[in-house]
């Protein structure tokens, strides 16, 4: 028996596999995050009619805050400064109401007549299909008289026959209702401007407190501060514009309805100046809205389609050339961010969520922008 040396065979080394890492999904975590944002949302939702005042105040504040700056910067106290900013403002607007109360009261006025119209202009241009559905309703008014007469009768049961009568249209009703709304409106009017007063004499009170209970670092100090800085530059030059370009809308607008014969321009200017501030849906209801105004006062479709027309071409400019012109790329946010926030707010506070979106949106970007967690969310929503 012979003995063979064995010698080893050499193996190649086994191949070294580097999976990626798999990134732990927390269940617990998103599951709050999840509970925390619909609990937010019904909070907005429930607490509409305190947030929403304030939301307005703060952004009343930002308005006027450059020119309360001035008054201060000229040795007026910052109370006095406040005070006579307010009173101006409420002078100048009551000013306005009053000047367009006589082309209200005309609008009030001309209504029934402008619904005769419109109503009678339907009934000229009804198409010849209004026969025929008349006929099928008719025909299947026969078919049921046939379907009762054939069926056998109920039988008796004793029961006697309840009828129910609606109650008579009662006018002191809705105008209780419409009484009581003017009175909240103004109630809350009056709150908004205290609290606009308290806010802009207070100065930057609130702003060294939120700095100090930032807490005690000196790095979440000085992002507070980046981030308030950051707010109050975006929304004091938005609100800047703002009112510059709906200002613009608003002349506009009135100076064109006068040369193409409309009642109550200066009205529908002041409309046209307010809807303005809504990205999207606002051209969309002028333009409509102009449109049955013409189509009411002048009968025919040509000058309902010149005067929306010219109304479009307005904001178009407006929108297309002016605000892009005024506002800077810093505080600008991509049109679908700003759409969807559109449909968020306005799903939330109805018409003052769309108006106030935009603001909102801008806050929010500021604060994600200069938090490192939530840098993801900020970048979503810039350009």
């Amino acid at each position: 028996m012979t003995l063979k040396a064995v010698t080893p065979q050499s193996t190649p080394p086994p191949a070294v596999h580097n999976p990626q890492p798999a990134v732990p999904l927390d269940v617990r975590s998103a599951a709050l995050t999840v509970l925390a944002v619909l609990a937010t949302i019904l909070v907005l939702q429930y607490a509409q009619s305190m947030i929403i005042p304030i939301v307005l105040a703060l952004l009343v504040s930002y308005a006027l805050e450059p020119i309360v700056a001035t008054l201060a910067r000229w040795r007026i106290p910052r109370p006095i400064g406040a005070a006579i900013v307010l009173v101006a403002m409420t002078v100048a607007g009551g000013s306005l109401l009053y000047g367009l109360r006589t082309e209200a009261n005309a609008i009030i006025h001309e209504l029934p007549q402008a619904a005769r119209r419109l109503r009678e202009k339907m009934e000229n241009d009804r198409p010849s299909t209004a026969n025929a559905i008349q006929q099928v309703q008719k025909a299947a008014t026969e078919l049921e008289k046939a379907a009762n007469a054939a069926a056998p009768p109920p039988p008796s049961t004793g029961a006697q026959r309840v009828q129910v009568e609606t109650p008579p249209f009662n006018v002191s009703d809705y105008l209780l209702w419409g009484s009581v709304g003017v009175a909240a409106a103004v109630g809350q009017l009056v709150l908004i401007l205290f609290l606009v007063y308290f806010l802009l004499a207070s100065g930057d009170l609130y702003r060294r407190k939120m700095v100090k209970i930032a807490g005690p670092s000196l790095t979440k100090k000085k992002i507070t501060l980046q981030i308030l800085s950051e707010i109050d530059r975006q929304i004091e030059a938005f609100l800047l514009v703002q009112v510059f370009t709906s200002t613009v809308v608003a002349v506009a607008t009135w100076l064109t309805f006068r040369a193409l014969g409309v009642n109550q321009a200066g009205v529908w200017g002041v409309l046209a100046g307010i809807f303005n501030s809504i990205p999207y849906f606002g051209p969309v209801i002028v333009t409509a809205g102009t449109a049955a105004v013409a189509f009411m006062q002048f009968g025919n479709m040509q000058m309902a389609l010149l005067v929306s027309g010219a109304s479009l071409l307005i904001t178009s400019l407006e929108g297309f050339l002016l605000t892009p012109w005024l506002t800077s790329r810093a505080s600008s946010m991509n049109a679908v961010a700003v759409f969807i926030g559109l449909l968020f707010w306005g799903w939330v506070w109805n018409v003052w969520g769309m108006l106030l979106a935009v603001p909102m949106l801008m806050v929010i970007k500021a604060i994600c922008d200069h938090v490192e967690d939530f840098k993801p969310f900020g970048e979503l929503l810039g350009e």
